[in-house]
């Protein structure tokens, strides 16, 4: 395997960022963080990338911010708030830069995905998880509090008062109870082939809809049901003039699948 940081692969519509730095349980590094923000900065606008995959590399997802990294800092020229603030912030940028993305995105969990690697994984749009993984937000291990995120993301998938206790236990959860809070959308048995199956259904559907979409629920959470409906109506309006509309429209009226070309 390459010796970057970050390794990126872009195959049938699938974009794929993996954390490749296995000896250090892909922790949030600098050198990680910057590769992964460079990786999708420079996905963003290529037509042929309807989907972006995240991942670790040898069975662990992200150890989460590296705390190792934030001692070394500690102990030379910055002060302590100082090195906190930095690797807070390098960390904080990957996790927006993940969940902005605009096209569907899925954490690919295989392994422990803990603290802000927890994050990373539910900053995607859907997490699919092995029966090995495992994911925590306990912050309270290495005697910090939530960041990177927790308390905004963290709620809205799980409610207020589990996301509470997930962070006051610092529970590593393992995939069947996972899946039962919404933390993770599928739990495969033969987790390769499922999971990238799942990946290519997404793929291959219609992605300028798709990402429309995605904004689209996002956007709801601010707004009530008239303002929704409005700006619903308003993105239909655009999506009505694309190719993969008059595809969809023509293969359902001959009964057959349609071909989506992403445009």
């Amino acid at each position: 395997m390459s010796d970057e940081a970050v390794l990126v692969d872009v195959t049938d519509g699938v974009a794929t960022v993996t954390l490749n730095r296995p000896e250090r349980r892909n922790a949030l590094s600098d050198e990680v963080s910057t590769g992964i923000i460079d990786a999708i900065d420079g996905l963003e606008g290529r037509d042929d990338v309807r989907c972006l995959v995240v991942t670790g590399a040898e069975g662990t997802f992200c150890a989460g911010g590296d705390v190792s990294s934030m001692a070394d800092r500690a102990s030379g020229d910055q002060q302590l708030h100082d090195a906190v603030r930095h690797i807070q912030n390098s960390t904080s940028r990957v996790i927006r830069r993940v969940y902005q993305f605009r096209r569907p995105t899925v954490a690919k969990l295989d392994g422990v995905a803990f603290g802000a690697g927890a994050n990373l994984a539910i900053a995607c749009d859907c997490v699919v998880a092995s029966e090995r993984a495992r994911i925590s937000f306990g912050f309270k291990q290495v005697g910090l509090a939530v960041d990177t995120g927790t308390s905004y993301l963290l709620p809205r998938i799980v409610g207020e008062s589990v996301a509470k206790e997930l962070v006051f236990t610092g529970e590593l959860v393992e995939p069947e109870r996972a899946s039962d809070l919404g933390l993770v959308n599928h739990v495969y048995d033969d987790f390769e082939a499922e999971a990238d199956a799942f990946v290519e259904t997404i793929a291959s559907g219609p992605s300028v809809a798709l990402a429309t979409s995605k904004q689209a629920i996002e956007q709801g959470f601010s707004l009530d049901l008239k303002a929704a409906q409005d700006n619903e109506a308003t993105n239909q309006a655009a999506v009505f003039e694309t190719h993969d509309h008059e595809e969809g429209a023509t293969a359902f009226m001959e009964s057959r699948e349609p071909e989506f070309e992403g445009r």
